[in-house]
């Protein structure tokens, strides 16, 4: 089994370091890790420390011997997933099986066809909850970068984002609209893919228009309709695969 992730602000240099708080007691008291076994410090931004666990003490801190440290370079295709917003917890459903997968960047999308409304303190308090779940996937799945989880975006200022990238995208289901399928469609080499996903009523006419002149192309994933919450994942596990990361 690979060694446990756990979060610290900066990456000790070592040769010796204390792991305490939040992410202390979780290793000595959740995962209950002793003497000689080994563990991974990340900031969560690309630096980690492999370590071994020298000693537990108390319920909280952990003792343990830097034996390396290293830095996870930016990914040659960063992958964005705009994210329309979905009803209930299927938003944080969304974000955790997309950092499980890879994805390097999720941002909120308040589409016209959302039932859920991201607004004052609701709004703030699903963002964190997005962002928290980001965190705690990349460390579940051993991820040393987290994704970025930005702030909701209006459908203007996902347009902007999409004129921006080397290759913008909009998932579609009609095959009217989204002639050329996600599988096929020609990857940089190098720089910045956004994909938008919709949400369960689909993205409107005006919305596709808007993206459209900003330089994004409609694409299918498949013979089937995903939900709104996995055809992110899916369509992530697509482009990985074709950008080599997953070699």
């Amino acid at each position: 089994m690979t060694a446990p992730v756990f979060v610290v602000e900066e990456v000790p240099a070592g040769p010796q370091f204390v792991l305490d708080g939040p992410e202390g007691r979780h290793a000595v008291s959740v995962k209950r890790l002793n003497p000689g076994e080994e563990l991974v410090l990340t900031d969560g931004r690309g630096g980690w420390a492999e370590a071994v666990v020298t000693a537990a003490e108390g319920k909280d801190r952990l003792a343990v011997s830097v034996t390396g440290v290293f830095e996870e370079p930016e990914p040659d295709v960063r992958i964005t997933v705009v994210q329309a917003l979905p009803k209930g917890d299927r938003g944080e459903v969304a974000v955790e099986t997309m950092t499980e997968t890879g994805v390097d960047a999720v941002v909120p999308w308040q589409a016209s066809r959302c039932i859920t409304q991201w607004r004052g303190e609701r709004g703030a308090k699903s963002l964190a909850k997005w962002r928290a779940t980001a965190r705690e996937s990349g460390k579940q799945s051993r991820r040393v970068r987290f994704p970025e989880v930005a702030e909701a975006l209006s459908t203007k200022q996902v347009a902007a984002l999409l004129a921006q990238a080397d290759l913008a995208m909009v998932l579609h289901e009609d095959r009217d609209t989204a002639s050329e399928a996600l599988a096929t469609a020609p990857l940089p080499e190098k720089g910045s893919v956004v994909l938008v996903v919709g949400p369960e009523g689909g993205v409107s006419p005006e919305e596709l228009a808007a993206f459209a002149e900003a330089g994004a192309r409609p694409y299918r994933l498949g013979r089937s309709v995903l939900r709104t919450s996995t055809a992110g994942t899916a369509a992530t596990a697509v482009l990985l695969a074709r950008t080599g990361r997953w070699a």
